[in-house]
């Protein structure tokens, strides 16, 4: 089936329909896959209420003819506060994979964070995208394989490693075991194949009740993060930070920038929404070091309400992948292109015309 077109996509106008017209484009185990959380998914779905929940409280009569969504961060210019998130495994929705992936990100402008579980190596997504990647990684049980994977990202011109902390063990994904997801012939972490067809690509997730993954090490500790800190000449984020202790430990360790996500409700169930967990990590890290959001935007006022409440930046995932599945390249750009206006209007009818400008004044 040919995807949607630039013309087709144009009549698309939310990011939720991506969902269910990318239905027609995957299987039914990689839908399951995508969509699909932990246990009984209700974090998944706490993620979008939460959101719902917040309200706005706009101010009139102010000039909003022009209005900057710039983002300034680690000393570079971001047209807007929005990233895509690391996610594995692009060829589940598109035979290209990645490097569709990194061509609708140059389309967008936008700057994607590079999954460990990508289907093309970081080599060849770096040498197609035209701005740096960040890259994600989970750090293994063999260190020193983390390092030249990390050592791989650098010379491959990647500005920032973002460290998945969140997965120590497996959780219960019901749904993706009921689909009987595996990953499909010729579909592997090409990032992983060194340590052998085992781990590249097998299936990601060990039978029975063996609770631990060959993908990332269960014995990762604050020690690591100091090691890392220590051998790494780039930015350092951490991604799955939901407790304000957590957030203070990051920064006594170096991190450069705090990611508060609850990994799409995909690990631990019943967490508290990510956009609920931000308010109080803000509040402790009191702007020593950026934080970020990842976990339930799907329009505009959400990227809103998330700088309203201490982000400066949100990361996107699911949506994107839903997006390359429908529309390729194009389809990626088009749902970025959605949020970045949804922005735009929500800060003129709120009342501001600058990020620095959304705080908690615009909130209920």
């Amino acid at each position: 089936m040919a995807r949607l077109t630039v013309e087709e996509l144009a009549s698309v106008l939310s990011l939720d329909e991506f969902e269910s017209l990318a239905q027609q484009y995957m299987t039914p185990a990689a839908y399951a896959y995508v969509a699909g959380g932990a246990g009984s998914e209700l974090t998944v779905a706490e993620n979008r209420a939460a959101f719902n929940r917040i309200r706005l409280n706009p101010r009139v009569l102010v000039d909003v003819t022009s209005i900057d969504t710039t983002l300034n961060l680690f000393g570079g210019k971001y047209e807007y506060p929005i990233l895509l998130a690391p996610a594995g495994y692009h060829k589940l929705v598109h035979p290209d994979g990645e490097i569709e992936t990194v061509k609708g990100a140059n389309l967008a402008e936008a700057t994607l964070v590079a999954s460990i579980f990508s289907t093309v190596g970081i080599e060849q997504m770096s040498a197609a995208s035209t701005r740096p990647l960040w890259f994600q990684i989970y750090i293994q049980t063999d260190r020193g394989f983390t390092k030249a994977l990390v050592e791989r990202a650098l010379a491959s011109g990647c500005e920032a490693i973002c460290v998945t902390v969140d997965v120590p063990v497996n959780g219960p994904r019901d749904r993706e075991l009921r689909a009987g997801f595996k990953l499909p012939r010729g579909v592997e972490r090409a990032n992983l194949s060194s340590l052998g067809t085992a781990i590249s690509a097998a299936s990601h997730r060990p039978a029975g009740r063996n609770i631990y993954a060959a993908t990332h090490g269960a014995d990762v500790t604050w020690k690591d993060i100091d090691w890392l800190r220590a051998n790494l000449p780039v930015k350092l984020l951490l991604k799955g930070i939901l407790h304000p202790e957590d957030a203070e430990l990051a920064m006594k360790a170096g991190c450069d920038a705090i990611i508060v996500s609850n990994h799409g409700g995909r690990s631990l169930d019943t967490v508290p929404a990510s956009i609920d967990a931000l308010p109080a990590i803000a509040a402790r890290v009191a702007g020593r070091v950026p934080v970020l959001l990842d976990g339930g935007i799907r329009r505009g006022i959400d990227v809103f309400k998330a700088i309203a409440r201490g982000a400066v930046a949100v990361l996107v995932g699911r949506p994107y992948l839903y997006a390359l599945a429908a529309g390729g390249a194009s389809g990626v750009a088009r749902a970025v292109e959605i949020l970045r206006t949804e922005l735009e209007m929500t800060m003129g009818l709120a009342g501001c015309t600058a990020l620095d400008q959304i705080t908690e004044r615009y909130l209920l």
